[in-house]
């Protein structure tokens, strides 16, 4: 899997051109081409007006997105990249997915998501719904450059979180791609308390040295493929664990599978991929598997 194209989702107050620069990193591997979506919803359009939908504002705020692209495109032009754009008055994930589905990138870069737990309910974060109807990566960007939390290098040292389900198995084929510019990746899986529920501590040891095994194995790979990686097994609660794996090897991003659950499940309990990627201040490249 290579990621030749990339598609930025702005709204510009959220995410903006320094938030891209980290990405242009990519270019040591596969990126040729950086497409730009700004999508003006309309609602907010007549909020600021306070008089509903009004055109001049939606020409003003059209044009001002334009003239800010077109900018950023002179910078990656003299970098040798292809740059593309689209400015749309409409809903957020419908447009994404039309210009997915004219410009196929090989990841997609969104921001964080601004709404709230009772709108998340009733609709779903922008996350979790992009992520139910798209198989392509998708990076969750934290720009909050003024807290020094996003670093400037963001593959420098990427967290693999993995569940040994199939949907790790995009992530893998992925990295392995990335190898001049992923700095040192380090690969974890979090064993759960039942499953070290033995009579004695024998039985204990056994679980922890299967599964520093299969992560032994797994850096081997991705050491054939370029890349140092270091194993970690943890044990507990799986979303606490990565994040508490994340601080303690000072993370630059988490790297997830993203598993689809029951819908009614989902929107009261979250997955920890969503969870994470909506709520933790680390950037989250995500892996949708769809059933």
């Amino acid at each position: 899997m290579k990621i030749n194209k990339l598609l930025f989702v702005t709204k510009f107050e959220d995410l903006c051109y320094d938030a891209l620069n980290p990405l242009l990193s990519l270019m040591k591997a596969d990126l040729e081409h950086v497409v730009f979506l700004n999508v003006i919803e309309r609602d907010k359009v007549a909020m600021q007006r306070g008089s509903g939908y009004l055109k001049e504002e939606e020409v003003k705020l059209k044009e001002t997105a334009n003239i800010r692209f077109i900018d950023w495109a002179e910078n990656l032009f003299e970098l040798g990249l292809e740059v593309g754009a689209y400015i749309e008055v409409s809903t957020l994930i419908p447009e994404i997915m039309k210009v997915i589905e004219k410009e196929n990138p090989g990841l997609i870069v969104v921001g964080q998501s601004h709404k709230g737990p009772i709108e998340q309910l009733y609709s779903r974060s922008d996350i979790t719904e992009l992520t139910r109807r798209t198989k392509i990566p998708i990076l969750v960007y934290k720009h909050m450059v003024e807290d020094k939390i996003v670093p400037d290098k963001i593959f420098e040292r990427p967290l693999f979180a993995t569940s040994w389900s199939s949907s790790s198995d995009p992530a893998i084929s992925c990295l392995k791609g990335l190898s001049k510019v992923i700095g040192e990746l380090h690969i974890m899986h979090v064993v759960s308390e039942k499953e070290l529920k033995h009579p004695d501590s024998h039985g204990v040891q056994n679980v922890r040295k299967k599964e520093r095994k299969r992560l032994d194995d797994l850096c081997d790979e991705f050491e054939e493929a370029g890349i140092s990686a270091r194993p970690h097994v943890y044990v507990g609660d799986p979303e606490k664990e990565i994040l508490k794996a994340a601080k303690e090897y000072q993370a630059t991003m988490i790297i997830l599978g993203f598993s689809e659950k029951y819908a009614i499940v989902e929107r009261w309990i979250g997955s920890i991929s969503r969870n994470i990627a909506d709520k933790s201040v680390y950037p989250c490249l995500l892996f949708p598997v769809k059933k």
